[in-house]
């Protein structure tokens, strides 16, 4: 009796010990899939891969002792941004989609992130704390960035917002801007998160400068991106578990679950 107890124990520790092997995390971040749906880039414990869309070998891009991350296509599938901390805090690098030198395009020494290229593919948007206008501080916070842009063979950056714009997108003639605000310090990690500082999704007309908020949900509303006929944002959210659609300043469920095909 006390062997078949013993037994069963060690098969009910190996079956916890199984899932738990299962469900340990791999590290695979912020993958990003290229202009036309074939490769996938994503970062594997602070390294670049590509991969195909349907399945297949990752292959490196970087082999780096630094953390890279953060990776953004170009609209022409050519080329790579991305952030990296080889010079001490994060700077933006690109480099070809296809592997091959990274091409170091910031020096500030505040930390700065890729979101996108411009519809032309010569310019870089990032967001960083470098500064902000006197009139949007009224104490000092690290958290509130700005919006810059820079060229993708380098020179002087320019700030395009003094106000936080996050995970920005643009549409193909660069004359709409779709971002997530940033109210508050909330954790962007964060499950299920509501409270009067969860972000919302804007656009931005670049050519009038006025902003459009575009959500009211009072959980977080994440991670713009412009579906093929630029009618219609599709937004990851409402506990990851379904899209979001809005169009022309209007919301409401698509009926289709994360992962699904819209």
């Amino acid at each position: 009796m006390i062997k078949k107890y013993a037994l069963a124990a060690l098969l009910t520790a190996g079956s916890a010990l199984s899932v738990a092997a299962q469900n340990a995390p791999s590290w695979m971040r912020y993958p990003a899939i290229s202009p036309d749906g074939k490769t996938i880039v994503f970062t594997y414990k602070g390294d670049l891969y590509t991969v195909p869309a349907a399945g297949g070998t990752a292959v490196p891009l970087t082999l780096h002792e630094a953390h890279d991350f953060m990776p953004v296509w170009s609209h022409d599938g050519k080329s790579i941004a991305f952030a990296s901390d080889r010079y001490g805090n994060f700077d933006i690098f690109v480099m070809p989609a296809t592997g091959g030198t990274a091409q170091r395009i910031t020096y500030h020494s505040a930390n700065e992130f890729p979101y996108e290229f411009s519809h032309d593919n010569k310019t870089v948007y990032f967001g960083s704390t470098r500064l902000d206008a006197a009139s949007n501080r009224q104490y000092p916070t690290a958290y509130h960035s700005e919006l810059y842009q820079v060229a993708v063979a380098g020179g002087r950056v320019k700030q395009v917002l003094t106000t936080p714009a996050e995970d920005v997108k643009l549409s193909r003639d660069g004359s709409t801007m779709l971002y997530h605000d940033r109210k508050g310090g909330e954790n962007s990690w964060r499950k299920h998160h509501v409270s009067s500082v969860a972000r919302d999704i804007w656009s931005y007309d670049t050519k009038s400068g006025k902003h459009t908020k575009l959500t009211t949900y009072e959980g977080e509303d994440r991670n713009p991106v412009f579906a093929d006929n630029e009618k219609n944002h599709l937004l990851p959210e409402r506990g990851q578990r379904y899209l979001q659609r809005v169009q022309h300043g209007r919301q409401g469920p698509c009926q289709t679950r994360a992962g699904d095909q819209v």
